[in-house]
């Protein structure tokens, strides 16, 4: 997404670093470079406004529960997937194998039965 106006900072680097505002892991040089560009970009402004409002939901529902950090790591992991346009498969694909996926033993050797 863009807005089609030029800016000092992109709208596609403010767009792919959005979480890292949000969650304030980013020095504080980008973050006063990404809140220049939310008041001169009103498309991402909104995306900001939208993401920020999904994060507080997330945190009065969930606020409690911390969060593991591989369950944080897969997540983003499938987002920046999703970003990059890749497929993203319909299974865990960083877990090992699961019951589900382990091929089911057979009673004995395939053949004819004797008779």
């Amino acid at each position: 997404m863009s807005c089609g106006d030029p800016h000092e900072t992109e709208c596609s680097e403010v767009l792919d670093h959005l979480y890292e505002f949000l969650d304030r892991e980013m020095p504080d040089s980008d973050c006063t470079k990404f809140e220049a560009h939310f008041g001169e970009c009103n498309p991402c402004l909104e995306k900001y406004g939208l993401e920020q409002a999904v994060k507080k939901l997330v945190k009065r529902c969930c606020g409690s529960d911390d969060v593991p950090q591989d369950l944080r790591s897969k997540v983003m992991g499938r987002i920046e997937l999703i970003r990059s346009g890749q497929a993203v498969p319909d299974h865990d694909v960083t877990a090992g194998p699961t019951a589900a996926a382990e091929p089911t033993a057979t009673a004995g050797p395939a053949g004819p039965a004797a008779g």
